[in-house]
């Protein structure tokens, strides 16, 4: 599937948002946020750097993205749902923000609900294999 920069930075920001949700990053969290950071074609500093920042930076508006295409943005719903998830807790204000990301993108809100057991089964050491996107290809 083909993506934008726009889109990127999209994927990249929204995830950033979400990972903030709780007010913790967990290890696991920074260690996938690097991982796709650099798959989407960012430098290794800026994703470090937007990751430091992003608890601290209140100028960040938190609104979901709004994405090109409606697939991109089931890409980012399943990817989100394992981040989330990555450190085993499922927080209530990462999926009701995720559910806001499929409101806003023209997906109806179970989406979120139907991948979340999807998302659990695929948290374990290779959870980099397993995100969405790999499918991606830039335009």
């Amino acid at each position: 599937m083909k993506i934008t920069l726009l889109d990127r930075s999209l994927y990249l920001k929204g995830l950033m948002l979400l990972i903030r949700k709780d007010q913790v990053i967990h290890n696991e969290e920074k260690a996938l946020m690097m991982h796709i950071g650099r798959t989407l074609g960012f430098e290794e500093d800026f994703c470090e750097k937007a990751i430091e920042e992003i608890l601290i930076c209140k100028h960040v508006v938190d609104e979901p993205p709004h994405f090109s295409k409606p697939d991109i943005a089931r890409c980012f719903i399943k990817d989100g749902l394992k981040v989330s998830l990555i450190d085993r807790e499922a927080n209530d204000h990462e999926i009701a923000w995720l559910k806001s990301v499929s409101r806003l993108n023209g997906i109806d809100e179970r989406f979120v609900d139907e991948n979340i057991y999807n998302a659990l089964g695929q948290i374990h050491e290779s959870v980099q294999n397993t995100l969405e996107i790999r499918n991606f290809e830039w335009e």
